[in-house]
């Protein structure tokens, strides 16, 4: 079952805000990757000690938010520093026909990912053991959650989109960010604040687009 006081509400807020309706089997993956962190995932050290109360909002909804960011859903997904599969787990599943890849550089997290996503059957999540340095290849979204600085984000991110592709990184929790990074040369970059009344605080993402492909959504939703 979903942990805290608002179990299910904010998950059904997430999923309205970006554009889609869980079908019975989604619902029941994120209650399981719910679970599943609570108990093995927080045993292991996935998450911290006193996150169980907080899931939904925190990890599960949190996640999904940065589906707003998107104007169409993206054929491949980035998740950098994904540790226990945090966004790319619930994106997954929310968008099945997305091929996502969690991209990490220990050992030990991306094990308990692979757990996570055999526990899930989720067929269309991969595992990789890589520094972003070091990795080669594009994908249509690449989404950071506090993995790396803003700022060093966007660089990494630059040569790893396709060419109308979407970089997204999670910035602040109920504090606006002072300022914004920025934008790497050839991009454009503006903020995505998500209101009151689906995560338990104001959220802002900082979203970075190649200039031949702009946003369309509004700065704030």
């Amino acid at each position: 079952m979903f942990h805290g006081k608002h179990s299910g509400e904010r998950l059904e807020a997430a999923a309205k805000l970006v554009g889609i309706e869980l079908a019975a089997e989604q619902t029941l993956r994120l209650r399981s990757f719910t679970d599943w962190l609570a108990s093995e995932g927080a045993e292991a050290g996935g998450i911290g000690p006193t996150e169980a109360d907080r899931l939904e909002d925190r990890h599960i909804a949190d996640s999904l938010i940065f589906a707003a960011a998107w104007n169409t859903t993206p054929a491949t997904l980035l998740d950098v520093g994904s540790g226990v599969g945090l966004p790319g787990i619930p994106l997954a599943i929310a968008f099945p026909t997305m091929e996502v890849t969690l991209l990490d550089r220990s050992e030990k997290r991306c094990s308990l990912s692979r757990r996570a996503v055999r526990v899930l059957g989720l067929e269309n999540v991969v595992v990789c053991r890589e520094d972003i340095r070091d990795l080669e290849g594009t994908w249509s979204a690449v989404v950071f959650r506090a993995s790396l600085p803003p700022e060093e984000a966007l660089l990494v991110a630059r040569p790893l989109l396709t060419g109308n592709g979407c970089a997204v990184v999670g910035l602040s929790r109920k504090k606006e960010p002072d300022r914004v990074p920025g934008a790497p040369e050839g991009t454009s970059v503006d903020v995505l604040k998500i209101g009151e009344g689906v995560l338990d605080s104001p959220a802002w993402l900082l979203r970075m687009t190649p200039m031949n492909s702009p946003p369309t959504n509004g700065s704030s939703l």
